[in-house]
Formats: C-alpha cells, sequence, structure tokens
C-alpha cells in the first residue's frame, strides 16, 4: 500500500474509532482529535476546561505530536500536572494542506505508538 493511501486508512481509521467512542459516531475534526490528545497527555480527564485552558491543551497536544519530529522537546511539569516543552526547531511554513497532512501522520503515529490502532 503506498505511502499515502496506507496514511488515509489509518486517519479514516483513527478518526471513525474516536469519533465512535467520544462523539456518537459523529465524524470528529482534526482540531476536535487534537484537544482530546491533550486531554489524554494532561491525565486530568474528568474536568472541565475553560477556554484558555482549551487552547494550552490543543497546545500541550501539538507538542506531544511534534515532539518525535524533532520540534518540541518535553522539559517538566509545573505544579499543577500541566506539562511543559521548549522548543528545539521552529516549524517550517506549511500551506494549510501540508500542515494537516503532517497533524494527521503525527496523530496517527501516536496511536499506533499507543496500540489504539494497528
Amino acid at each position: 500500500m503506498a505511502r499515502d493511501e496506507q496514511l488515509k486508512h489509518r486517519w479514516d481509521e483513527v478518526q471513525q474509532k474516536l469519533s465512535h467512542q467520544f462523539a456518537d459516531g459523529e465524524l470528529m475534526e482534526l482540531d476536535a482529535i487534537i484537544y482530546l490528545i491533550g486531554v489524554q497527555e494532561l491525565g486530568q480527564l474528568h474536568r472541565r476546561y475553560k477556554k484558555d485552558h482549551k487552547l494550552d491543551l490543543m497546545h500541550i497536544a501539538i507538542c506531544t505530536l511534534l515532539e518525535p519530529y524533532g520540534y518540541y522537546e518535553f522539559e517538566f511539569y509545573d505544579d499543577d500536572g500541566w506539562p511543559h516543552f521548549k522548543t528545539k526547531e521552529q516549524l517550517p511554513n506549511l500551506k494549510s494542506g501540508e500542515q494537516s497532512v503532517l497533524m494527521k501522520e503525527a496523530i496517527v503515529n501516536y496511536f499506533l505508538q499507543k496500540e489504539y490502532i494497528f
């Protein structure tokens, strides 16, 4: 299977599984999946989050997802248990579609590593 086809297949699998598990089957978009990863990585699953915290959760997810690509590095947890990352390398200027592909690839790799998909 070609790399692009495999990514599309695996992305569809992640999207379907998460949508079934968390959105009553309504198809979850990329941002919602990034948010879920942020909540997972924070580990405070049963909290309600304010809008500014939701953006922070998405930042945690993006840093976590792009850490294996060398863009971020985990530094420490603060007193409230929130992870902090430092930028190792600036992200390249990508077009919107390229950003989307990078994030989908990173999400697929994340869920492969977590053995959520195979």
